[in-house]
């Protein structure tokens, strides 16, 4: 005769030490395989460059696409032109001084140049200056 009682709860099964053992080698082996840590370390740098970009769209001072523009510019020309072509003109999203090879303020594309008039140059507005709880992502 056995000293285990049966379970009044169908649903429960009474497993065994071993039984128990059994599974947790099961689980070992399958968390520790070393195609499993393989993929791991070759997704880091993804998971690294994804939390990197989602980092500097929400503390960038454009809005959100016009961060992704941003970002997406300082690779270079050629690879902003399909999503967003230029110029893109000092201030504005896009525009990286290594995109402007003669300095004339216009990066990925040639402007031409404005008439000459009496009016002064508008300057670029100003960002607002961070202040405590006034970050993007901080919404009421």
């Amino acid at each position: 005769m056995s000293s285990r009682k049966p379970s009044p709860n169908p649903l429960f099964k009474d497993f065994s030490a071993s039984d128990r053992h059994k599974r947790a080698e099961v689980a070992r082996k399958r968390a520790l395989s070393p195609l499993r840590i393989f993929l791991m370390i070759m997704m880091l740098p993804v998971t690294t460059a994804v939390i990197a970009m989602g980092v500097f769209i929400r503390t960038s001072e454009f809005e959100r696409e016009e961060a992704v523009i941003h970002l997406i510019a300082l690779a270079g020309c050629e690879a902003i032109a399909p999503i967003a072509p230029g110029p893109f003109l000092v201030g504005e999203p896009g525009y990286h001084p290594r995109n402007d090879p003669d300095g004339d303020g216009v990066a990925c594309g040639s402007v031409a140049a404005p008439l000459q008039s009496n009016t002064t140059e508008q300057q670029p507005e100003p960002s607002r200056p961070r202040t405590v709880g006034g970050a993007k992502f901080v919404r009421p």
